[in-house]
């Protein structure tokens, strides 16, 4: 099995890159995000390699970083999410973000990735969801993040506050996504608890949502 590969990018085109180790050229199939990460061709670059094995092919996936690799093994548990479904996801969202959005049930989110449905969004969420604190730890990224002004979700003040809105009676996808918005306010950044349980309410209120 193949966990690593350094050389030279080659060559790269939509969803993946011809990567040349020693004169060998290796197809590595790759994330938007990765994508997004790659050096001019002609320069040295290092992927952590998934490899999979079919009857009749052998397939490379290559990742910038341990935590979108580690997200493409957990996605594949999903039923209904194969590779190119992994990878989908992983190019509209960052490890951080999708932990948050699994976190937050936030569906909207995981539906911006192409090709994914509401359905699948769903099962991700309900397969994923007692997974979600140990995997935000995966992601690594809070630093950059805060240095572009956009702070992720403290998962447990965010989780709270979701389930204190469900205990007031409303859906706990709504509950999700409100936090999730009101969160990524720069109010809602620096808010404990109780500050996100308001902030989301005020949303709330404004959009004339109801309770179940």
């Amino acid at each position: 099995m193949i966990g690593k590969l350094t050389g030279i990018l080659d060559e790269s085109a939509e969803g993946h890159i011809l990567l040349d180790v020693q004169g060998v050229g290796y197809v590595v199939f790759i994330s938007g995000k990765t994508a997004q990460s790659l050096p001019p061709r002609g320069q040295k670059l290092s992927l952590l390699i998934e490899t999979q094995m079919r009857e009749d092919a052998l397939k490379l996936f290559g990742f910038a970083g341990a935590a979108e690799r580690a997200w493409f093994r957990l996605l594949q548990n999903v039923q209904g999410v194969g590779a190119k479904l992994a990878l989908a996801v992983l190019g509209s969202l960052s490890p951080d973000e999708l932990a948050q959005a699994v976190a937050l049930r936030d569906t909207a989110a995981i539906c911006r990735a192409p090709g994914v449905g509401k359905k699948v969004a769903e099962r991700l969420i309900t397969e994923l969801k007692n997974k979600a604190p140990a995997l935000a730890e995966l992601g690594g990224s809070a630093p950059a993040a805060a240095a572009a002004g956009t702070p992720p979700v403290v998962g447990g003040k965010a989780l709270d506050a979701v389930s204190a809105l469900t205990n007031l009676g409303y859906k706990a996808e709504e509950a999700g996504r409100i936090i999730a918005q009101a969160a990524k306010t720069p109010e809602g950044a620096a808010a404990d608890t109780a500050g996100l349980i308001r902030l989301g309410l005020q949303i709330l209120a404004k959009h004339g949502h109801n309770r179940t």
